[in-house]
């Protein structure tokens, strides 16, 4: 199952929801594991949340979450358990803000490359960008900016108070800087 979970972040047509990503948030994930309810389960979540990729689709996190919870029910984890695991895959979709302390440790985790270093928060934008090379590139400006500004505007990036307290600031510095380089600012 690990090996099967690693290839599909191995895909061709993926740049930044990579192995690399997958390595970054279980580097931030000790940080918040205290501060989950059910650690296991937003572990478990963190290996599925991005399971399933394809930037022509817009379902990426619904089909991820029914293939951990499929995964989870087929290895003989609780229901209860295995649709915890489901519901926090499908709130990094961003849609909202997370609720409850295990959606917002494994959001603050998934969006930790917010605070990364500006050389890496480039990188990643770049990357992001390979992914979605067959946008054309004002489409892509125009959506990306949307995006990232609405993470810019909320009260908070982070959810945890260890996350908003090491990286909301540098978050929002690469933000704005990204923004004003989409010719947004």
């Amino acid at each position: 199952l690990h090996a099967e979970v690693l290839a599909r972040y191995r895909e061709p047509q993926r740049h930044y929801h990579t192995v690399q990503h997958l390595d970054e948030c279980f580097e931030r994930w000790p940080e918040l594991r205290a501060h989950a309810e059910h650690p296991a389960e937003v572990e478990l979540a963190l290996w599925f949340h991005d399971a399933i990729y394809d930037t022509h689709r817009s379902d990426n996190e619904a089909l991820s979450a029914a293939l951990a919870l499929g995964t989870a029910l087929g290895l003989g984890v609780a229901q209860e358990s295995a649709q915890r695991i489901s519901d926090l895959i499908l709130c990094t979709r961003h849609a909202v803000e997370p609720q409850g302390a295990d959606a917002e440790a494994l959001i603050d985790v998934d969006l930790s490359i917010l605070g990364a270093a500006p050389a890496r928060f480039d990188e990643y934008e770049l990357q992001v960008r390979q992914e979605y090379a067959w946008v054309p590139e004002e489409t892509f400006r125009q959506r990306r900016a949307e995006i990232l500004g609405q993470f810019l505007a909320r009260r908070h990036i982070y959810s945890t108070k260890v996350f908003r307290e090491r990286y909301e600031p540098r978050a929002r510095a690469n933000l704005a800087r990204s923004l004003s380089t989409l010719g947004r600012a």
